[in-house]
């Protein structure tokens, strides 16, 4: 399957919880990083229990809101809605020979940093999607 399949199956598989598939598209000893919170995640069983242990009881679906693919390296960027916060993530995914081998990815709210006021004079706000 190429890069960019399994990476779109896998959000398809999270966004139903079908936690068996999201495995059968995560090699067994790959790695995610994520920066913003200082974690690493080692291998699949993990990626499948962080993933399906978030404790939010009214799940809502996941949106892909940009895919892009050169090769074995795909980078999407996805909004997740939970109870009381909108996740934004963007995601650099590598995949060989059918399964995700590793990952880094950047999940932050819109506006969850404030902006620096020194800026102020050069920036204009987003509007909200």
């Amino acid at each position: 399957m190429e890069p960019l399949r399994v990476v779109a199956r896998l959000w398809e598989r999270i966004e139903a919880r079908d936690w068996e598939g999201v495995a059968g598209l995560i090699a067994e000893d790959a790695v995610i990083e994520w920066p913003v919170s200082a974690e690493r995640i080692v291998g699949r069983a993990n990626f499948i229990a962080v993933n399906s242990d978030d404790g939010d009881a009214d799940e809502k679906p996941v949106r892909v809101l940009r895919i892009l693919a050169d090769g074995d390296h795909v980078v999407t960027e996805v909004e997740v809605p939970q109870d009381h916060v909108l996740y934004r993530a963007v995601s650099l995914w590598t995949v060989r020979d059918g399964e995700i081998v590793e990952a880094r990815e950047y999940w932050t709210s819109p506006g969850q940093d404030p902006a620096p006021r020194w800026r102020a004079g050069y920036v204009e706000p987003l509007a909200a999607d």
